[in-house]
């Protein structure tokens, strides 16, 4: 069975996306710059573009956030990964069937998506994706790898991974590094209490 898994870009005071998100601005003020470093000229030779390609043969499923979704679909036009799609919402609506997979809109809590998603990746990874849902399966201890791509900027405001307090503290390894010009990026595996 594969990890269940936050991969995310962040700057180097801690925002994972812009403030004032909306649908002209998904990732919010200056919010795209934390992706720049996916789609730079020379990603191949700086090692950045394996990174990427790692990351998409992992994912077996994903879970992700009603705003997330909300605010991404028109920009991808499909599932972000291939395979299932399991989105925390308020907001219960009918399955999504897109042409790599189907949005499934859940309405029980973090525990519940991430259960099915595992069900469904198999022996491959489960992907949280959004500053919300990631919080949410870090305060309920659903998270067993920390994959942050530390990209330097300052964004000065914004949407924070880890700005809830609560749950007990979680002890991770010394991180995984690997550095290129664009992005530092770090891997952690989660150690227990």
């Amino acid at each position: 069975m594969g990890s269940v898994i936050i991969d995310i870009s962040m700057s180097i005071d801690g925002f994972v996306a812009g403030a004032n998100d909306s649908e002209r601005m998904p990732l919010g003020e200056n919010g795209e710059r934390l992706h720049e470093w996916m789609f730079h000229q020379d990603r191949e030779r700086s090692g950045d573009a394996k990174v990427v390609a790692e990351l998409h043969a992992r994912v077996g499923a994903v879970v992700l956030g009603r705003r997330t979704f909300d605010l991404g679909l028109p920009n991808w036009g499909d599932v972000p990964f291939p395979g299932p799609c399991f989105v925390l919402t308020h907001r219960s609506r009918e399955d999504l069937a897109m042409a790599s997979g189907t949005f499934t809109f859940l309405t029980e809590g973090p525990g519940e998506a991430v259960r099915q998603a595992k069900a469904a990746a198999g022996s491959r990874d489960v992907a949280v994706m959004g500053g919300n849902s990631g919080q949410q399966c870090l305060a309920a201890g659903l998270i067993e790898e920390l994959y942050i791509h530390l990209v330097p900027v300052v964004l000065g405001r914004g949407v924070r991974l880890f700005e809830q307090p609560g749950g007990d503290p979680v002890r991770w390894a010394a991180p995984e590094v690997t550095q290129s010009h664009q992005v530092t990026h770090l891997r952690y595996q989660r150690l227990g209490s």
